[in-house]
Protein backbone atom coordinates (compact mmCIF):
# COMPACT_ATOMS: atom_id res chain seq x y z
CA UNK A 1 0.00 0.00 0.00
CA UNK A 2 1.40 3.46 -0.82
CA UNK A 3 1.84 6.31 1.05
CA UNK A 4 -0.91 8.42 -0.85
CA UNK A 5 -3.56 5.21 0.11
CA UNK A 6 -2.61 5.36 3.46
CA UNK A 7 -3.14 9.12 3.52
CA UNK A 8 -6.70 8.24 1.72
CA UNK A 9 -7.80 6.20 4.04
CA UNK A 10 -7.30 8.51 7.23
CA UNK A 11 -8.64 10.75 5.29
CA UNK A 12 -11.96 9.13 4.40
CA UNK A 13 -14.44 9.44 7.42
CA UNK A 14 -15.16 6.66 9.41
CA UNK A 15 -17.91 3.90 8.57
CA UNK A 16 -18.24 1.70 11.04
CA UNK A 17 -20.87 1.38 13.85
CA UNK A 18 -18.58 3.14 16.18
CA UNK A 19 -19.13 6.51 14.51
CA UNK A 20 -20.28 8.94 16.59
CA UNK A 21 -21.49 11.24 13.74
CA UNK A 22 -23.87 8.51 12.96
CA UNK A 23 -25.13 7.21 16.73
CA UNK A 24 -24.13 9.94 18.74
CA UNK A 25 -23.73 9.13 22.97
CA UNK A 26 -26.05 7.06 24.08
CA UNK A 27 -27.70 8.36 27.15
CA UNK A 28 -27.56 7.10 30.60
CA UNK A 29 -30.13 4.63 31.79
CA UNK A 30 -30.99 1.62 33.66
CA UNK A 31 -33.43 -0.36 31.33
CA UNK A 32 -34.31 0.96 27.57
CA UNK A 33 -35.34 2.58 26.02
CA UNK A 34 -35.34 -0.25 23.13
CA UNK A 35 -38.74 -1.24 22.93
CA UNK A 36 -39.03 1.12 20.31
CA UNK A 37 -36.87 -1.04 18.16
CA UNK A 38 -38.01 -4.73 18.68
CA UNK A 39 -40.71 -5.11 21.49
CA UNK A 40 -43.53 -2.97 19.93
CA UNK A 41 -44.22 -3.13 16.11
CA UNK A 42 -46.43 -1.87 13.46
CA UNK A 43 -49.88 -2.24 14.42
CA UNK A 44 -49.26 -4.23 17.71
CA UNK A 45 -51.67 -2.02 19.40
CA UNK A 46 -54.52 -2.61 17.66
CA UNK A 47 -56.35 -5.74 18.17
CA UNK A 48 -59.10 -5.27 16.00
CA UNK A 49 -57.86 -4.08 12.19
CA UNK A 50 -54.95 -3.41 10.34
CA UNK A 51 -53.29 0.05 10.90
CA UNK A 52 -49.74 0.76 12.46
CA UNK A 53 -50.67 1.59 15.88
CA UNK A 54 -47.77 0.56 18.09
CA UNK A 55 -44.66 0.75 17.87
CA UNK A 56 -43.60 4.90 17.33
CA UNK A 57 -42.40 5.04 13.85
CA UNK A 58 -41.15 8.35 13.36
CA UNK A 59 -38.26 6.57 15.35
CA UNK A 60 -37.67 4.37 12.61
CA UNK A 61 -36.65 4.87 9.15
CA UNK A 62 -38.99 3.20 7.04
CA UNK A 63 -36.50 1.35 5.23
CA UNK A 64 -34.80 0.18 8.17
CA UNK A 65 -38.53 -1.02 9.34
CA UNK A 66 -38.58 -4.87 8.33
CA UNK A 67 -41.26 -5.68 10.70
CA UNK A 68 -45.16 -6.29 9.12
CA UNK A 69 -48.26 -4.40 10.28
CA UNK A 70 -51.00 -6.06 12.46
CA UNK A 71 -52.22 -9.30 10.75
CA UNK A 72 -55.94 -9.45 11.34
CA UNK A 73 -57.74 -12.25 9.73
CA UNK A 74 -61.40 -10.85 10.12
CA UNK A 75 -63.69 -8.71 12.34
CA UNK A 76 -63.82 -9.72 15.83
CA UNK A 77 -67.19 -9.71 17.61
CA UNK A 78 -68.15 -6.86 20.29
CA UNK A 79 -68.03 -3.44 21.30
CA UNK A 80 -64.84 -1.83 19.38
CA UNK A 81 -63.42 0.54 21.88
CA UNK A 82 -60.07 3.16 21.40
CA UNK A 83 -58.26 2.99 25.00
CA UNK A 84 -55.40 5.53 25.67
CA UNK A 85 -53.37 7.21 28.71
CA UNK A 86 -50.25 8.79 29.91
CA UNK A 87 -47.39 7.28 31.36
CA UNK A 88 -45.61 9.83 34.41
CA UNK A 89 -42.70 9.32 36.45
CA UNK A 90 -42.23 10.70 39.78
CA UNK A 91 -42.03 13.96 38.79
CA UNK A 92 -44.86 14.05 37.06
CA UNK A 93 -43.44 13.65 33.30
CA UNK A 94 -44.92 12.32 30.79
CA UNK A 95 -42.41 9.13 29.49
CA UNK A 96 -41.82 9.24 26.36
CA UNK A 97 -40.16 6.30 25.55
CA UNK A 98 -42.40 3.48 28.18
CA UNK A 99 -44.45 0.23 26.75
CA UNK A 100 -47.46 -0.73 27.37
CA UNK A 101 -48.78 -4.68 27.45
CA UNK A 102 -52.40 -5.77 26.78
CA UNK A 103 -53.99 -9.03 27.66
CA UNK A 104 -57.76 -9.46 27.64
CA UNK A 105 -60.60 -11.61 27.20
CA UNK A 106 -62.85 -11.27 24.27
CA UNK A 107 -66.50 -10.07 24.18
CA UNK A 108 -67.90 -13.39 25.45
CA UNK A 109 -65.42 -13.43 28.44
CA UNK A 110 -62.86 -16.35 26.98
CA UNK A 111 -59.14 -15.62 27.03
CA UNK A 112 -57.13 -16.94 23.85
CA UNK A 113 -55.28 -19.45 25.78
CA UNK A 114 -55.23 -23.25 26.30
CA UNK A 115 -55.50 -22.74 30.27
CA UNK A 116 -58.96 -21.06 29.65
CA UNK A 117 -60.89 -24.16 28.10
CA UNK A 118 -64.50 -23.53 28.90
CA UNK A 119 -66.51 -24.73 26.44
CA UNK A 120 -69.57 -23.57 27.10
CA UNK A 121 -68.12 -19.45 26.28
CA UNK A 122 -66.83 -19.22 22.73
CA UNK A 123 -63.75 -18.55 21.53
CA UNK A 124 -63.41 -15.28 18.63
CA UNK A 125 -61.49 -16.76 16.05
CA UNK A 126 -60.28 -12.87 14.53
CA UNK A 127 -59.31 -12.01 18.76
CA UNK A 128 -56.12 -12.77 20.06
CA UNK A 129 -56.07 -10.59 23.07
CA UNK A 130 -52.41 -9.44 23.23
CA UNK A 131 -50.86 -6.79 22.10
CA UNK A 132 -47.91 -4.05 22.74
CA UNK A 133 -48.06 -0.36 22.44
CA UNK A 134 -44.78 2.37 22.89
CA UNK A 135 -45.85 5.42 24.35
CA UNK A 136 -45.39 8.69 22.25
CA UNK A 137 -43.56 11.71 22.51
CA UNK A 138 -46.13 13.09 24.78
CA UNK A 139 -46.32 9.95 26.61
CA UNK A 140 -49.20 8.64 25.48
CA UNK A 141 -50.21 4.98 24.93
CA UNK A 142 -53.35 4.01 22.62
CA UNK A 143 -54.81 0.69 21.96
CA UNK A 144 -58.34 -0.32 19.58
CA UNK A 145 -59.60 -3.33 21.15
CA UNK A 146 -62.67 -4.82 22.11
CA UNK A 147 -64.74 -4.41 25.67
CA UNK A 148 -64.18 -7.60 27.09
CA UNK A 149 -66.62 -9.73 28.81
CA UNK A 150 -66.34 -10.91 32.15
CA UNK A 151 -64.64 -13.74 33.80
CA UNK A 152 -64.08 -15.69 36.50
CA UNK A 153 -62.40 -15.41 39.52
CA UNK A 154 -61.38 -16.45 42.74
CA UNK A 155 -64.10 -18.52 44.77
CA UNK A 156 -66.56 -18.90 42.13
CA UNK A 157 -66.88 -15.27 41.67
CA UNK A 158 -66.96 -13.13 38.81
CA UNK A 159 -64.91 -10.53 37.41
CA UNK A 160 -65.83 -7.04 36.46
CA UNK A 161 -64.54 -6.34 32.90
CA UNK A 162 -61.28 -5.11 32.67
CA UNK A 163 -57.89 -4.99 30.29
CA UNK A 164 -54.64 -6.50 32.39
CA UNK A 165 -51.51 -3.83 31.54
CA UNK A 166 -47.90 -4.28 32.41
CA UNK A 167 -46.02 -0.89 32.18
CA UNK A 168 -42.21 -1.18 30.80
CA UNK A 169 -39.83 1.78 31.21
CA UNK A 170 -36.56 3.05 32.06
CA UNK A 171 -35.63 2.45 34.90
CA UNK A 172 -38.28 -0.41 35.67
CA UNK A 173 -36.51 -3.48 36.18
CA UNK A 174 -39.08 -5.61 36.39
CA UNK A 175 -42.81 -5.36 35.01
CA UNK A 176 -45.49 -3.31 36.60
CA UNK A 177 -48.21 -5.47 36.49
CA UNK A 178 -51.83 -3.10 36.54
CA UNK A 179 -55.54 -3.47 35.33
CA UNK A 180 -57.87 -1.13 33.37
CA UNK A 181 -61.14 -1.25 34.69
CA UNK A 182 -64.47 0.71 33.10
CA UNK A 183 -65.97 3.39 35.36
CA UNK A 184 -69.47 2.26 33.72
CA UNK A 185 -68.16 -1.40 34.19
CA UNK A 186 -70.76 -4.31 35.43
CA UNK A 187 -69.59 -5.83 39.09
CA UNK A 188 -67.01 -3.29 39.59
CA UNK A 189 -68.87 -2.76 43.14
CA UNK A 190 -67.95 -6.25 43.89
CA UNK A 191 -65.22 -7.50 41.49
CA UNK A 192 -63.08 -9.60 43.52
CA UNK A 193 -59.62 -8.39 42.68
CA UNK A 194 -60.55 -4.54 42.84
CA UNK A 195 -62.15 -4.75 45.84
CA UNK A 196 -59.04 -5.92 47.43
CA UNK A 197 -57.47 -2.39 46.60
CA UNK A 198 -58.46 0.55 49.23
CA UNK A 199 -61.11 2.71 48.44
CA UNK A 200 -59.48 5.91 47.82
CA UNK A 201 -56.79 4.44 45.59
CA UNK A 202 -59.23 2.55 43.50
CA UNK A 203 -59.64 5.30 40.93
CA UNK A 204 -56.02 4.81 39.41
CA UNK A 205 -57.65 1.50 37.98
CA UNK A 206 -60.48 2.84 36.88
CA UNK A 207 -60.94 4.54 33.27
CA UNK A 208 -63.08 7.27 32.55
CA UNK A 209 -64.83 8.10 29.62
CA UNK A 210 -63.94 11.02 27.33
CA UNK A 211 -66.30 12.91 24.95
CA UNK A 212 -64.50 11.57 22.05
CA UNK A 213 -65.11 7.94 23.36
CA UNK A 214 -62.24 7.30 24.06
CA UNK A 215 -61.36 5.40 27.86
CA UNK A 216 -58.99 6.98 29.24
CA UNK A 217 -56.56 5.73 32.58
CA UNK A 218 -53.30 7.64 32.66
CA UNK A 219 -50.10 5.35 34.81
CA UNK A 220 -48.65 6.83 37.22
CA UNK A 221 -44.87 4.85 38.18
CA UNK A 222 -44.37 6.88 41.68
CA UNK A 223 -45.47 9.76 43.12
CA UNK A 224 -48.65 10.66 45.51
CA UNK A 225 -51.07 9.53 42.82
CA UNK A 226 -49.26 5.99 41.87
CA UNK A 227 -51.50 3.27 40.27
CA UNK A 228 -51.62 0.44 42.07
CA UNK A 229 -49.39 -2.07 40.50
CA UNK A 230 -49.94 -5.79 41.90
CA UNK A 231 -47.50 -8.43 42.94
CA UNK A 232 -46.61 -10.61 40.41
Amino acid sequence: MTTTDLETREAAPRQDNQDPALFGQTPSQTVGPYFHYGLAWKGGADLVQRSEMGARLDLIPPEHYVLGDSNVAGTPQGEVILVAGCVYDAGGNPVPDAMIELWQANAAGRYASPEDDREDVPLDAHFIGFGRSSTDVEGVYRFRTIRPGRVPGPGNTLQAPHLALSVFARGVIKRLPTRLYFADGEGNDTDPILTLVPEERRHTLIAQRKPDGTWWLDIHLQGTNETVFFDL
